[in-house]
Order: C-alpha cells, then structure tokens, then sequence
C-alpha cells in the first residue's frame, strides 16, 4: 500500500463516521445512554478519542525516534493507563475489541462538544505526522495496519452501534 491511497481510504472513512455523527443529531441525543451496554453515542466518540490518541502518540515517538513496547505484565499495564490516561491498546493483556470504560469514565464530565475538538484534534495530528514519516517507517512500524486499528476500524464498529441505535428511536417514533 501507498500513504496516498492510504490517506484518502482514512479521508473516506472519517467522512462516512462524520456523516453518521451528524445524522444522530442534536447534542442532547448524542448523549443519551441506549446504545449496547447502555452508553451514548458521546460515550463511543469518547473511546474513538482514546484509540487515536494511542495511535497519534505512537506516530510521534516514531517520527522522534522513541520506541514503544506494548506493556507485557499487568502492572506495566496499569502504569501505562496512568501515565497517558488510555489503555495500552497494542498490549496482548487489553481487550481489543471492547469500548474502554476508562475512557468513557475520564470523559464522563466533559462536555460532547469538548470531546469534539479534542478528537478532531487528533485526528489532524494523526494526518499530519503520517505524512512527514517515510513510506520505509510505515513499512517498518507496521503503520498501515496500525493506524487502521486505531482509526477506522473504531468509526466502523462505532458506526454499526450508531446505526442500530437510530434504527431503534425510529422505530420507537413511527
């Protein structure tokens, strides 16, 4: 793969979970709890923040140098979710699959729209620093995989609760 093509398949991505978003509406629906496991929408673009400030982070120690290990040991586990406030995604010892509750939790108290600039943040971040690394380091780190793993794949699963969910209110409505 090529980072062009690689780019403009996230772009696509990103504008079809933009579109969804957008679709769900006004804010006071975006954070009402009904999705699975009674969390909101504003719940789920918590856990979408956490992924890509994961991956945006990765990317930066990679551009600078730094290398990253995924923790090994529950305690190493554990200091990492301290030390950046979002799981060590990568770590065999983390449920890949699930919305974290720690993110969800840390951002309980901050408004939707906060969530909002904060993600579209990363998001830029994450475009940004792609672009200035080599198509051999994205070769060598594994990132298109990676950042599929942290971006897309997230605004898909994401999308699938969305989507059930608006299904649901308008079945309920009719």
């Amino acid at each position: 793969m090529n980072k062009v093509i690689f780019l403009e398949r996230i772009q696509r991505e990103r504008d079809k979970f933009e579109l969804l978003l957008n679709q769900a509406g006004f804010t006071r629906r975006l954070t009402m709890k009904g999705l699975s496991g009674n969390i909101s929408i504003k719940d789920l673009l918590a856990d979408v923040l956490g992924r890509e400030q994961f991956i945006a982070d990765r990317l930066n120690e990679i551009l600078h140098g730094v290398e990253y290990a995924p923790s090994a040991s529950h305690t190493v586990l554990e200091n990492f979710e301290k030390e950046h406030g979002y799981p060590d995604y990568e770590s065999p010892l983390f449920e890949k699959e699930l919305p974290v509750h720690l993110v969800m939790y840390k951002h309980k108290n901050v408004s939707f729209e906060e969530i909002v600039s904060q993600e579209l943040a990363t998001y830029a971040n994450i475009l940004s620093v792609f672009e200035k690394l080599t198509h051999s380091q994205c070769l060598d780190h594994d990132l298109f995989h990676r950042i599929a793993e942290h971006t897309y794949r997230p605004y898909r699963r994401s999308g699938l609760e969305i989507r059930r969910w608006l299904k649901s209110i308008a079945s309920e409505s009719s």
